[in-house]
C-alpha cells in the first residue's frame, strides 16, 4: 500500500513585553520672520539634544542610541480666502529619534517634552533587545515544528494510519508544490501603543510583542 502524503502547516505564537522603545519628536515653528522660526526651532533642538547627551549611555541607558536630522526650512504664500495669495510664511523643522532601554524613563521623558512649544510627538515603535528577539524566534520556531507534527499525526490517525515519517519541511511557500506563501518566519511585532494622558504626565503602556512563526511541513503516513 502506498504512502498517504500529508502536507501542514505548523504555527506558533510567543508574546514577550517590549524591552526597548524608539521615540520619534518633531521640532517645528512657523511664522512671518524666516529668522525668528529658524531660532526658535534651532533653540529647541538644542535644549532636547543636550538634554539626550545628558540621558546617552550606549550600555547602561536610559537612552542607548539617539540622533537629529537635518533642519529644514522653507517659505510658502498660502492662499487668503478672497483668493489673494498672503504673505510669506516660514517654517523650520527639525526631527530627534531616541532610543530608551528603559521605559519609564521614556515615559517620563515623554510627558515632559510633549508639553514644550514646538514639539509634536510622533510615536514610539517597541521592539525587544536582538538577544531576546532571537531567543523566541528559535522557540517559536520550534514549537512550530512540533505543532506540524502534531496535526499530521491526528490527520493520520483520523484515516486509520500510525506511522508518519518527515519527508520535507521549509518556510511558508517554498515546498515547491506551488501552496501560496503563508506569513513570513521572522518576528512580527505589535507597535500599537495606548497613551493616558490625564494629569500633567504622558503615561506610555506598550502592548506586549508578539513573535509568530509558520512552518509547512511534508510527512508520509502509512
Amino acid at each position: 500500500m502506498a504512502d498517504t502524503i500529508i502536507t501542514v502547516q505548523g504555527e506558533y505564537e510567543l508574546r514577550h513585553p517590549a524591552e526597548r522603545g524608539a521615540l520619534r519628536l518633531r521640532v517645528s515653528y512657523e511664522g512671518p520672520s524666516r529668522e525668528e522660526v529658524l531660532s526658535l526651532t534651532t533653540q529647541r533642538q538644542m535644549s532636547l539634544t543636550s538634554e539626550l547627551r545628558e540621558l546617552h549611555s550606549p550600555q547602561a541607558g536610559p537612552v542607548t542610541q539617539w540622533s537629529s536630522d537635518q533642519l529644514r526650512v522653507w517659505g510658502e504664500r498660502p492662499w487668503g480666502p478672497d483668493g489673494q495669495r498672503l504673505e510669506v510664511v516660514h517654517h523650520a523643522e527639525v526631527g530627534i529619534d531616541a532610543l530608551f532601554s528603559d521605559l519609564a524613563a521614556l515615559s517620563d521623558w515623554v510627558g515632559v517634552v510633549s508639553l514644550l512649544d514646538g514639539v509634536t510627538v510622533d510615536g514610539v515603535t517597541w521592539s525587544l533587545t536582538e538577544a531576546r528577539r532571537q531567543s523566541l524566534t528559535r522557540e517559536a520556531r520550534r514549537r512550530a515544528v512540533e505543532n506540524a507534527v502534531a496535526k499530521a499525526t491526528v490527520y493520520a490517525t483520523s484515516l486509520g494510519l500510525t506511522t508518519v515519517k518527515p519527508l520535507a519541511l521549509s518556510d511558508p511557500g517554498m515546498l515547491g508544490d506551488g501552496s501560496a506563501p503563508g506569513q513570513p518566519t521572522q518576528p512580527l511585532f505589535a507597535r500599537s501603543v495606548s497613551a493616558d494622558s490625564g494629569g500633567a504626565t504622558l503615561a506610555l503602556k506598550p502592548e506586549q510583542l508578539t513573535i509568530a512563526v509558520q512552518v509547512h511541513a511534508r510527512f508520509a503516513a502509512s
